[in-house]
């Protein structure tokens, strides 16, 4: 998906590495019906890109994002007028797909890296949840505030939160819906980074990427499955998960390549990975 054609977001490219950028600065980047559209459209796009090995997704303006964009759901509060068993069937397929908008970037080959300053509220928690990595500038603040308006956070947060810090910490946050800082999130082991400014946590954030598009990516594409897998399984469904993996998808090709320009102290350089189909 081309910019020109996005209402939501600014796609920047910089060899194999794409920048993401939600581009509605004047509404704190609130996710709006194009947000859960265009991102697994843009998403499943790159996915199909060979070149294309990491991504970073960050807000233009003062915040991250605000969250969702209720004002642009008038028809879910519509549904409810209906025959009460078909609002719900229907309620349910509603939240299904936007869940889908998240689960297409744990479905995309490569890591993603979600780079966050100021607001990053509601479903924002949700989107960076669903993302590999996080950084952060010290100007950062989160809340999962679907408590405050009566309901609780559907499309990703209490599942892939509890996941990523302790249970009981993400219990209080969901229960309370209290703000926490950049510094406590990155106790919390949500953050890997806080910087000072958003241009210095930009910059690390697309370093980064950078770092991750110079390895193997069929190597990258198997850690991230397998971390994915080992997330949702058992250490000894994991453990068997890597082997068949590794038993499959590990060539020589790429550790020759990596091993000597190790020994010659040169960057490695590995092939792109293939196009479905191809």
């Amino acid at each position: 998906m081309s910019s020109d054609k996005s209402k939501f977001f600014r796609v920047e490219r910089n060899d194999a590495v794409v920048h993401i950028v939600m581009d509605r600065p004047d509404r704190s980047n609130a996710m709006s019906q194009a947000f859960w559209t265009e991102l697994p459209q843009l998403m499943g796009e790159l996915a199909g890109y060979e070149t294309v090995r990491c991504a970073v997704i960050s807000g233009e303006g003062r915040n991250f994002t605000g969250g969702m964009d209720l004002s642009a759901f008038g028809d879910i509060a519509r549904l409810f007028e209906q025959e009460p068993g078909r609002a719900a069937y229907a309620m349910r397929n509603v939240i299904l797909g936007l869940q889908d908008a998240f689960n297409a970037i744990e479905r995309a080959p490569f890591p993603v890296i979600s780079a966050i300053h100021g607001a990053c509220i509601g479903a924002g928690v949700d989107l960076i949840t669903a993302c590999d990595m996080r950084l952060a500038s010290a100007d950062a603040f989160f809340a999962v505030e679907e408590i405050h308006i009566g309901m609780a956070a559907d499309v990703g947060t209490l599942q892939r939160l509890p996941k990523l810090i302790a249970p009981a910490v993400a219990a209080e946050l969901a229960y309370t819906g209290r703000r926490f800082s950049a510094n406590e999130a990155q106790g919390f082991g949500l953050i890997s980074g806080v910087y000072a400014t958003r241009e210095a946590m930009l910059e690390a954030a697309l370093e980064l990427a950078g770092q991750i598009a110079r390895k193997s990516p069929l190597a990258i594409a198997g850690i991230k499955r397998n971390l994915a897998y080992a997330r949702d399984h058992s250490v000894a469904d994991g453990l068997d998960y890597i082997a068949t993996w590794n038993g499959g998808m590990l060539r020589p090709a790429d550790l020759m390549t990596a091993v000597q320009a190790r020994m010659a102290k040169q960057e490695a350089e590995f092939a792109d990975l293939l196009r479905s189909g191809e």
